[in-house]
This record gives structure tokens, C-alpha cells and sequence, in this order.
């Protein structure tokens, strides 16, 4: 079971209790759920408890004990615990490592996408102003993923260097009649300029900080080095395909399995699995600076186990070196598909 479908468990269990009367409350459209914390139990934490006690006039132990109940009887959860104040720890059955990995696969740099259009019209506005440009033009792309049909207005035209380096495009300019959601993040520096970085190392020095962050625009975005992060994310996903390269020429290829959660891998598998959400997030806060955040995360956390993918010496290769083939290939595919929601290359050789 991924992320996505056991928050649909949660919410079915939810509704469950709501229609036989156990709980008074409206169903929300998304149940939030993540690894849980060093020290927690089970596959995956919720605190929807916590969330819905005001409105159901009841104790938040009240109401996880009532969803945890109606948890435990849904296909695919072996068992669903009560701790702390009230969240929800929940143990999938059998290995939701694999089934994650199987799942990103399966739907590949669209995975955390949105199945179809759903309906969304959303209209963004920005100064004439490079940044403001880039991440409207980045947000653009994410809410894209998310199913939403955008258009982008400027209040004139953007500089065509701005376009000729960066890739960035609006879809009509002057200053509306109306007004408008407007994106006004911190403005780049003028000096140095970014278009002398190049249209990756520029779009993630525009787009990495919070909005209300002043980027900065200097030539260590340029370097290959660790204290990097956007070296340290294309380093990644090249390290991924390089290790798929070099397995195939050792006669094996990748195959999840039942032996993910070893060697440490849980803060991978925690980053793979909040992929979805964080794009959802970075849509609905018009945040693209989220999205670079947890690409960074999930990079470190694959260089951190990357060594133990392939046998050493003259060991033979396991199903253990397979399922981690098969986690380091879906960790490439989600980098890959960050970054260009991002609008940044992830090249297989660097």
C-alpha cells in the first residue's frame, strides 16, 4: 500500500465511523500520513485525530481509539495503534517499502501527479521582474502536475534573454483590470547577474529559497562539490543511473523486495513517500521552494546508503542488492521528475 492509497484508507475508515454514528464531523478531502519520528512505532503516523477532536466535541484518545479501530479491519493494515495525545501509528501488511518502489516505477517522473485534469483554473500574476517570472513559471508546472489548467500574465513583457536562457514563457502581459493572485517573492540581485549561471544553476538559485528569502545569485551554484545542493541532487540521480549501468554489466537488474527496510533505508523511503505530498503542498502554497527542499533531503538520504547497492568483491548478488537496485532506480525517478517540474535538467552522466 503507498502513501496515497493509505490515506484513502484512513479517510474510508473515517467516513466508516461517521456513517454508523461514532463521530460528528465533515470529512476532509486528504488524510495526512508520514514515516513516523525516530522512537515512533509502526510503517506510518497520522494525526487526523488530533485534527478532527474540536469539531467532534471529543478527546483526541477518544477519537484515534474509534479510528483505530475501524484502521484495523481495512485490508492491507496488520494493525493500527493509539500513541502519544492522540496519533495514529500505523502497521502495513507485509513490506510497504516494496510496494512503494513498485509504485514509483510504475508511474515514473509522473509519480505525486495528479490521474487527470481536475477541473482547476488558476491565473497568477507577476511584476516585471526576473524571479517573480521563474517561480511562476515553476509554480505553473507543479500545479500542472496537480491537474490544474494555469495561465500567467506579467505586467510587460519579459526580457527575451529571460526566456532564451532560463526557458521561461507568460502567456500575456499589462496590468490587469482585475486583480489578481500575485507572486511577489524577494526580488533576485541584479548583480551578479543570474543569466551568467546558466538555466540550471540560475533557475535553482531563484527558486530554492523561500519567497521571502533573498537568493543568492553567486558562482557556488556552479561548483561540484557537496556543500552544493543542487550539485549534490544531479550528482544523485546520476549516481542511480550509473549504479543501474554497472549491475547491468554484473548480470542483474533491479527487483523490489521484501528487505528495503535494512541498511537505514527508512529516511529514503520516508522521503519517496512524501513526494506526492510535498508537491501537492508546493502547488497549494504556490511554494516551488518546497519541492527543491525535498529533493535535497531525498538526495541525501540516497548518497548516505548508496555504497551498499552493489556487491563488493566477490560477493554474488542478492535479492537484498536487487530490491536496493530497485530503490536507488526509483529514487533517480523521482529526482528526475522534480527537477523538472523545476525546470532543471537531470543529466545520467555528470
Amino acid at each position: 500500500m503507498t502513501p496515497v492509497e493509505l490515506s484513502r484508507t484512513v479517510l474510508r475508515a473515517l467516513r466508516a465511523a461517521v456513517d454508523a454514528g461514532e463521530l460528528a464531523v465533515a470529512v476532509p478531502e486528504r488524510a495526512h500520513v508520514e514515516r513516523p519520528r525516530p522512537g515512533g512505532r509502526g510503517d506510518y503516523a497520522s494525526n487526523l485525530a488530533l485534527r478532527l477532536a474540536r469539531e467532534a466535541g471529543e478527546a483526541p484518545l477518544r477519537v484515534a481509539g474509534i479510528l483505530s479501530a475501524r484502521l484495523a479491519a481495512e485490508p492491507g493494515v496488520a494493525r493500527a495503534d493509539v500513541t502519544g495525545p492522540g496519533f495514529l501509528s500505523i502497521t502495513l501488511d507485509g513490506d510497504p517499502g516494496a510496494g512503494l518502489v513498485r509504485d514509483v516505477l510504475a508511474r515514473g517522473e509522473r509519480y505525486g501527479h495528479a490521474e487527470a485534469d481536475t477541473g482547476e483554473r488558476v491565473q497568477l500574476h507577476v511584476p516585471y521582474e526576473l524571479r517573480a517570472v521563474v517561480v511562476a513559471d515553476s509554480v505553473r508546472r507543479i500545479l500542472r502536475s496537480q491537474g490544474a489548467l494555469v495561465r500567467v500574465t506579467c505586467d510587460a513583457a519579459p526580457d527575451p534573454a529571460w526566456g532564451e536562457v532560463l526557458d521561461v514563457r507568460v502567456d500575456g502581459h499589462g496590468h490587469p483590470p482585475d486583480p489578481l493572485p500575485t507572486l511577489r517573492p524577494v526580488p533576485a540581485p541584479a548583480h551578479p547577474d543570474p543569466l551568467r549561471l546558466g538555466r540550471d544553476a540560475a533557475r535553482w538559485a531563484l527558486l530554492h529559497p523561500a519567497a521571502h528569502d533573498r537568493p543568492d545569485t553567486g558562482d557556488g551554484h556552479l561548483a561540484q562539490r557537496e556543500t552544493n545542493p543542487l550539485f549534490r541532487v544531479r550528482y544523485a540521480h546520476a549516481r542511480t543511473r550509473a549504479l543501474l549501468r554497472n549491475a547491468a554489466d554484473l548480470g542483474f537488474a533491479p527487483d523490489p523486495g521484501d528487505v528495503l527496510a535494512e541498511d537505514g533505508s527508512h529516511p529514503l523511503l520516508g522521503a519517496l513517500g512524501d513526494h506526492p505530498a510535498v508537491l501537492a503542498a508546493a502547488a497549494r502554497h504556490r511554494a516551488p521552494d518546497r519541492l527543491a527542499r525535498h529533493l535535497v533531503i531525498t538526495a541525501d538520504a540516497f548518497l548516505a546508503g548508496a555504497h551498499t547497492v552493489l556487491p563488493r568483491g566477490d560477493e554474488k548478488p542478492s535479492a537484498a542488492h536487487r530490491a536496493r537496485l530497485a530503490l536507488a532506480e526509483a529514487t533517480g525517478t523521482v529526482l528526475a521528475g522534480g527537477l523538472s517540474l523545476l525546470g532543471i535538467s537531470a543529466p545520467a552522466y555528470l
